[in-house]
């Protein structure tokens, strides 16, 4: 088995697929790429028994077999080369030669008929959307997932397909955010919670490109395919809560500001905050927001004054900061729009501006009690 490939263009694969192996693995395979060789055609594949990403390679080679290299010793030797073409020739004393323009390096390998191979999805239901729009889905949603093992269900990402739209909904019982796209569809209504991992990795990869993905899942599996990849992952297994249940629908009390300046403002006023509750406190009452946050521990204390646009009755309601400053980041208007109803009920933020056609995102933060 011998090929030869462009040392940054394998490495440019690998490190997307670097991304799913785990620093310890129960089994040591997992500490691998897997090569299969097939002529002129390289699969490169990553596992961590949950998720399974492989990509396609182009090289020249006229050989077939496979083989598992270890991942970290092939990752920090192809960063130190410049851009040249590398050999790879598998001896027979199980290990593989790396020739460069400048020298020979030798790696011992494992055989490839080790290595788990990824699931086979059975009759799957399919939906196509576009890379950059997936990619959006994923980085406005899963910041608010939650990270509880005894509640798998909501350490993931709720897809939610249906023929007129596509929602995507993330919470942690604090926050919860849901992103909708009326000008994708799919053919059936299907609905799968996705894990954080492979999501991270898919967003990482798919910011930026206009290409069409493809999206295959059943009950226990999804798969993508994009470019020359792909990735199977296993779904978490569960009954997603009803969310729509906890999003307060009569909210009379709306609060319009600059988005940019309320972020600061929050940001600075809670450097002030308790330490274990970061708790700030609005008071909204006509044209004015006051900021507040206090730490009577240590007699810290900080207010803001800010003119919005108010529309209701005069409040004061608490949130923790760090979500509010979380969710304020991830929305990409220049102003956003508060809904409240009572100081006891969530809070819903919206973007007035910067969406596209068809793009929909709320989001939903559970208000702190404040100590009078």
């Amino acid at each position: 088995m011998k090929f030869i490939v462009s040392s940054t263009y394998l490495l440019k694969q690998l490190q997307v697929l670097g991304g799913v192996i785990n620093s310890s693995n129960t089994l040591p395979i997992l500490d691998n790429f897997l090569f299969e060789l097939n002529q002129s055609s390289l699969t490169v594949s990553a596992s961590d028994l949950e998720t399974t990403m492989s990509s396609r390679v182009e090289v020249e080679s006229d050989s077939e077999g496979s083989i598992a290299l270890p991942a970290r010793l092939l990752l920090e030797t192809l960063k130190t080369f410049p851009e040249q073409p590398l050999t790879f020739v598998v001896e027979e004393n199980n290990t593989v030669e790396i020739s460069s323009n400048h020298g020979k390096y030798a790696l011992a390998y494992a055989d490839g008929a080790e290595f788990p191979k990824a699931v086979a999805l059975d009759n799957p239901s399919t939906t196509k959307i576009e890379s950059d729009i997936l990619a959006t889905a994923i980085s406005k949603t899963i910041f608010a997932a939650g990270n509880d093992d005894l509640r798998p269900v909501m350490s993931g990402v709720f897809f939610q397909f249906s023929q007129d739209n596509l929602t995507f909904v993330a919470t942690d019982a604090h926050k919860l955010v849901k992103y909708t796209r009326e000008d994708v569809s799919a053919d059936t209504v299907a609905e799968f919670i996705m894990p954080k991992k492979p999501l991270n990795l898919l967003k990482g990869i798919l910011a930026g490109s206009e290409e069409a993905l493809t999206i295959e899942y059943n009950d226990s599996n999804a798969k993508f395919t994009f470019n020359n990849t792909e990735l199977v992952c296993r779904l978490i297994d569960g009954k997603y809560p009803n969310y729509e249940a906890v999003i307060p629908k009569e909210n009379p009390n709306k609060l319009v500001i600059d988005r940019t300046q309320f972020l600061n403002s929050v940001r600075r006023v809670s450097i002030f905050s308790n330490k274990t509750t970061h708790q700030i406190r609005l008071k909204i009452a006509g044209a004015e927001l006051n900021i507040s946050a206090e730490d009577i521990d240590y007699s810290n204390k900080a207010e803001e004054r800010l003119s919005c646009d108010y529309q209701g009755d005069d409040m004061q309601i608490g949130f923790n900061s760090r979500f509010l400053t979380e969710m304020i980041n991830n929305l990409n208007a220049d102003n956003v729009q508060l809904e409240m109803s009572l100081p006891n009920r969530a809070g819903i933020l919206t973007p007035t501006d910067g969406l596209d056609d068809g793009e929909h995102v709320t989001m939903l933060v559970m208000p702190v009690m404040l100590n009078s």
